[in-house]
Order: C-alpha cells, then structure tokens, then sequence
C-alpha cells in the first residue's frame, strides 16, 4: 500500500466512523453533499503548490467530498479577490481562501458568504482580524506562523554560513503585502537583531507571478555588492531562482548564503548542490488537507475554526535526501 493511499484509507476509516454517529448526518463519509472552492495560490503543479493540491485531493477523496474545485491565481491577490467572487456565485457549502489580499479586501465578502450560510476559512497566509470575526462560523487557519517561520529562517542562516555582525545580506519578499509580508519582516529584522547589514527589495507583482523576471535583476545586484554575504526570501517559487541567480553572477556554491522556502524542485537542487543551505518547511500537504478537513467539520457538524501551525522545521543540505522520496511524491 503506497503511502497516500494508506493516508487515505486511515482518513477514510476515522470519517466513516464519525459519519456513522453524527445526528443528522446520513449514513457514510462526512463529506456527503458538501461542495467546496478553494484557492491552491500559485499554478497548478509549481513546486509550492503541488504538495497544497495533493493534499487537498486527499483529504476531499478520503472524506466524501461531493465535489473540489481548485482555484490557481499565479500568487495575484487581485485574482484571488475575482476567485472568490466567482465561489460566491456558485453557491458553495465552503469557500477555502488565501490572505495574500489582505483583511480589508476580503472583509465584505467573508461576511456576505458567511451570512448566506456558506463556510470561509483560509490557508498559507493569515487573516486574523477575519479569523477572530468569523472563527465561530468556521474560519480557521491552516499555516505558518509567518513571523515566526521567516525568524526561524534567518536564525538557522547564520548557523549554516557562520555568518556574523556587520555582514551584508539581503531579502527579497513582499514586505507590502499586509499579513504576508510577515514572514519577510521576520526574516530581516532576526538577521538585524544578529548585527548584519540588511537590504529589504519588494518583489514587482510581474516577478511575483514569475520569479525567472527575477534572475538578471538579482544578478546584477549580486555583482553589484561584492561584499553580500547572504540572500533571504520567503518566496517558495522564487527560493528555486537562487541557484541560477549565483551562477548567473558569477559564484561558487556556498559563497552566498541563501536561505528560503518550500521544496520545488529546483530548491531541492540548490540544497543538493550547495546553492541554498536551508528552506522552511511548512507542510504544503497540510495546508491542502487541513482546509477541506476544516469545510467539511464546519459544514457538516457546525464546528468553529481551527488553527494549525505548519511550520515549525527547516531542511537544509544536510537533511535533504532523507525525504526525497517524499518530495517526489509530491507529499513534502
């Protein structure tokens, strides 16, 4: 038995049995009837979002789910804003969100899903304010403490490249994206706080969608400060840019220190050959399946929000090969 189809198959066991004693559920899995829209973030298959996916598909076929409909917004909030305006019209049991677009922007629209009965919860980038207003309706949150992940970044940085105070280093990210700059800020200020010289560069919305835009402007800035001595980013799409961003200026693996996010495959190959020393590993598999375990609950069983935290580790070079296997599966 592989093992998604164990995963299945003891989710499966667990939802039967809950489904069997619930009132006022007929007979069967949990997910009986239950129709959700939700929004995966990137593109279908790029290496941070696949694992969402896959993770999502199993906990939908696992629980009975009527019906998933994924959502891919090339990392564009004002996609995801139009996404959810099209959920809304079709009329969901829930609505799966992510919060690149800020609180603000989803406000009215959670509220008017809400008030029509339909479950909203969010994954990947948090929605606070949303989450202590609409908890009791179902609104949870399945992902990283942002701050937290981009400190444990950095801390683990300068562990991997000795690096000390007064060195240069640099992060790239979307400092001005509401709650999800989070995980930037907290990447610098952590190197900051250890006495390095950092520079903060926004990512454009254009390399934000499509992170090769960024591999001359990175070069060129690389060569451009021949002192640097570390590059961060909390992009997981752009982490798979850096090993041809050095090459491209010019250096040796392990020359620049460079630490970022999940585990595209490109990553993978960086932390194989020495380009990237370590990634934040938040359980994409999670963030898919946490949510549609989430809608399901709070559809069926009127169950308020939950929260998960799914990144608390790191994989460096070191570490790596232990779950390669997994990656491939498209489980890590």
């Amino acid at each position: 038995m592989t093992f998604k189809r164990a995963a299945f198959a003891g989710v499966a066991t667990v939802a039967g049995l809950v489904a069997l004693s619930a009132p006022g559920v007929a007979a069967g899995l949990p997910g009986n009837g239950v129709t959700i829209y939700m929004q995966m973030g990137g593109n279908a298959g790029d290496g941070s979002t696949l694992a969402r996916t896959n993770g999502a598909e199993a906990a939908a076929h696992a629980l009975g789910v009527a019906k998933l409909n994924e959502q891919y917004a090339g990392w564009a909030p004002e996609t995801m804003i139009s996404q959810f305006k099209q959920a809304l019209a079709a009329r969901p049991s829930c609505i799966v969100i992510m919060g690149h677009p800020g609180a603000d922007a989803f406000h009215d629209l959670v509220r008017q899903a809400t008030s029509q009965g339909i479950v909203v919860t969010d994954g990947n980038s948090p929605l606070t304010a949303l989450q202590q207003e609409f908890g009791p309706s179902g609104f949870g949150y399945a992902g990283v403490d942002l701050y937290q992940g981009g400190s444990l970044t950095a801390q683990q940085m300068i562990k991997a490249g000795n690096l000390k105070s007064g060195d240069q280093a640099m992060v790239y990210g979307v400092f001005s994206q509401a709650e999800r700059g989070q995980s930037e800020k907290g990447l610098a200020d952590t190197l900051e706080k250890a006495g390095l010289k950092v520079d903060r560069l926004e990512i454009s919305p254009e390399a934000n969608s499509d992170p090769t835009l960024a591999i001359p402007i990175l070069a060129a800035y690389v060569q451009a400060h021949p002192q640097l001595k570390a590059i961060g980013t909390q992009h997981g799409v752009m982490t798979g840019q850096m090993e041809q961003v050095l090459k491209k200026a010019g250096k040796a693996p392990g020359q620049v220190t460079v630490g970022g996010i999940d585990l595209a495959p490109a990553t993978v190959d960086g932390l194989k050959s020495g380009y990237v020393q370590v990634t934040l590993d938040q359980l994409l598999y999670l963030q898919g399946f946490m949510p549609v375990l989430q809608c399901v609950m709070s559809a069926q069983y009127k169950m308020p929000g939950l929260t998960l935290n799914t990144g608390a580790g790191v994989v460096t070079s070191k570490t790596i090969d232990t779950i390669t296997k997994l990656i491939d599966a498209g489980i890590r």
